[in-house]
């Protein structure tokens, strides 16, 4: 019966202690607060929160259609002419039609010509395949600068258009080379690769149909 109230009286004497010591409460509470701190990153070690950014743009179909609506896209211009001639032998003597024809010829693509899905998004690239390079204006020869540069003897409308004919298709075989249309792509290319990065896509790849 002694040690019991020997005991009360010593949890009293704590008791009465803290109550008039400050310091001692202050260092309690410090020790509640680690205790508690520690017990919380006991609880929460094997769960943690990630914050990463979401840099992925959504590839939208306004988008698309911004792109597309470009429509005819010009990546390379030539400027060629071409001296044209033909010869019509008679009985009395040989007559001659000699021109010289200018004209541009703009090679591109048109973007209205594309095929379904032909822009897409894979994991972090953009990938875009383009119509293949061609001719954007038949019409390329400019009739209002030829120039009649020697014509002798008799000659009809349609000897003069078979003499179109003949330098139009010398000044197409000339331009149309595999050597122009791979400029026209490599700007097709670098113009592509700079629009698609505008719009906020890191890695970009550009190929052409087959």
């Amino acid at each position: 019966m002694r040690n019991k109230n020997k005991s009360k009286l010593s949890i009293m004497s704590i008791i009465r202690n803290i109550t008039v010591n400050p310091l001692l409460q202050i260092a309690i509470i410090a020790i509640a607060i680690i205790i508690v701190i520690a017990g919380l990153y006991w609880l929460n070690k094997d769960n943690s929160i990630s914050i990463e950014e979401n840099k992925k743009i959504d590839l939208t179909p306004t988008m698309i259609k911004s792109i597309e609506d470009i429509g005819e896209w010009e990546f390379l211009q030539i400027n060629d002419e071409e001296l044209a001639d033909t010869t019509k032998h008679g009985f009395f003597g040989d007559s001659e039609l000699v021109r010289i024809y200018y004209g541009t010829l703009r090679l591109g693509i048109n973007l209205h010509e594309t095929n379904k899905d032909w822009i897409k998004v894979d994991n972090d690239t953009i990938k875009a395949t383009l119509p293949q390079i061609k001719l954007l204006d038949n019409d390329f020869i400019d009739e209002a600068r030829t120039k009649p540069f020697s014509e002798t003897g008799t000659w009809t409308d349609k000897d003069r258009k078979s003499l179109y004919t003949k330098a139009y298709k010398a000044m197409r075989s000339r331009c149309m080379t595999t050597e122009n249309i791979n400029k026209a792509k490599e700007n097709a290319r670098v113009q592509f690769d700079n629009i698609l990065h505008s719009m906020g896509f890191e890695y970009v790849k550009i190929q052409f149909d087959k």
